[in-house]
Protein backbone atom coordinates (compact mmCIF):
# COMPACT_ATOMS: atom_id res chain seq x y z
CA UNK A 1 0.00 0.00 0.00
CA UNK A 2 1.21 3.48 -0.86
CA UNK A 3 0.34 6.65 1.08
CA UNK A 4 0.84 9.99 -0.63
CA UNK A 5 0.07 13.27 1.10
CA UNK A 6 0.12 16.91 0.06
CA UNK A 7 -0.40 20.14 1.95
CA UNK A 8 -3.99 21.21 2.55
CA UNK A 9 -3.53 24.16 0.20
CA UNK A 10 -2.95 21.76 -2.70
CA UNK A 11 -5.68 19.61 -4.21
CA UNK A 12 -5.28 15.94 -3.36
CA UNK A 13 -5.81 15.02 -7.02
CA UNK A 14 -2.49 16.65 -7.93
CA UNK A 15 -0.81 13.70 -6.17
CA UNK A 16 -2.43 11.11 -8.47
CA UNK A 17 0.37 10.95 -11.10
CA UNK A 18 3.02 10.55 -8.40
CA UNK A 19 0.97 7.87 -6.64
CA UNK A 20 0.50 5.92 -9.88
CA UNK A 21 4.24 6.10 -10.53
CA UNK A 22 4.90 4.59 -7.10
CA UNK A 23 2.44 1.75 -7.50
CA UNK A 24 3.51 0.75 -11.02
CA UNK A 25 6.18 -1.57 -9.55
CA UNK A 26 5.62 -5.06 -10.94
CA UNK A 27 3.27 -7.11 -8.77
CA UNK A 28 1.26 -9.00 -11.38
CA UNK A 29 -0.60 -11.37 -9.05
CA UNK A 30 -2.25 -8.94 -6.67
CA UNK A 31 -3.81 -5.49 -6.80
CA UNK A 32 -1.88 -2.60 -5.30
CA UNK A 33 -3.62 0.11 -3.29
CA UNK A 34 -2.85 3.73 -2.65
CA UNK A 35 -4.26 6.33 -0.28
CA UNK A 36 -4.00 9.99 -1.26
CA UNK A 37 -4.76 12.84 1.12
CA UNK A 38 -4.12 16.50 1.62
CA UNK A 39 -5.39 16.48 5.19
CA UNK A 40 -8.87 17.64 4.19
CA UNK A 41 -9.73 15.16 1.44
CA UNK A 42 -8.97 11.46 1.02
CA UNK A 43 -9.29 9.20 -1.99
CA UNK A 44 -8.18 5.69 -2.76
CA UNK A 45 -6.45 4.21 -5.81
CA UNK A 46 -6.36 0.58 -6.92
CA UNK A 47 -4.02 -0.73 -9.62
CA UNK A 48 -4.38 -4.14 -11.26
CA UNK A 49 -1.50 -5.16 -13.53
CA UNK A 50 -2.76 -8.38 -15.09
CA UNK A 51 -2.51 -7.75 -18.83
CA UNK A 52 -2.67 -4.01 -19.38
CA UNK A 53 -2.32 -2.05 -16.14
CA UNK A 54 -5.65 -0.52 -15.11
CA UNK A 55 -6.40 1.75 -12.20
CA UNK A 56 -9.55 2.88 -10.45
CA UNK A 57 -10.10 5.87 -8.20
CA UNK A 58 -12.64 6.11 -5.40
CA UNK A 59 -14.75 9.13 -4.81
CA UNK A 60 -13.24 11.82 -2.62
CA UNK A 61 -14.02 11.55 1.08
CA UNK A 62 -14.11 14.73 3.17
CA UNK A 63 -13.82 13.58 6.81
CA UNK A 64 -14.11 17.08 8.23
CA UNK A 65 -17.47 17.55 6.51
CA UNK A 66 -19.14 14.90 8.65
CA UNK A 67 -18.28 11.98 10.89
CA UNK A 68 -20.02 9.72 8.38
CA UNK A 69 -17.36 10.59 5.79
CA UNK A 70 -14.61 9.55 8.19
CA UNK A 71 -16.47 6.30 8.94
CA UNK A 72 -16.84 5.58 5.19
CA UNK A 73 -13.12 6.19 4.58
CA UNK A 74 -12.27 3.89 7.49
CA UNK A 75 -14.50 1.20 5.96
CA UNK A 76 -12.55 1.41 2.70
CA UNK A 77 -9.28 1.00 4.61
CA UNK A 78 -10.73 -1.98 6.47
CA UNK A 79 -11.75 -3.64 3.20
CA UNK A 80 -8.33 -2.98 1.71
CA UNK A 81 -6.66 -4.62 4.71
CA UNK A 82 -8.78 -7.74 4.19
CA UNK A 83 -7.68 -7.99 0.56
CA UNK A 84 -4.01 -7.39 1.36
CA UNK A 85 -4.14 -9.92 4.16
Amino acid sequence: MILESKRTTISATTALPQTLAYIMAPHPQQPIFGVVTNGDDIFFVKLVQTGNPQYAISRTFAPFASSRELYNAAQVLKNMSRIIG
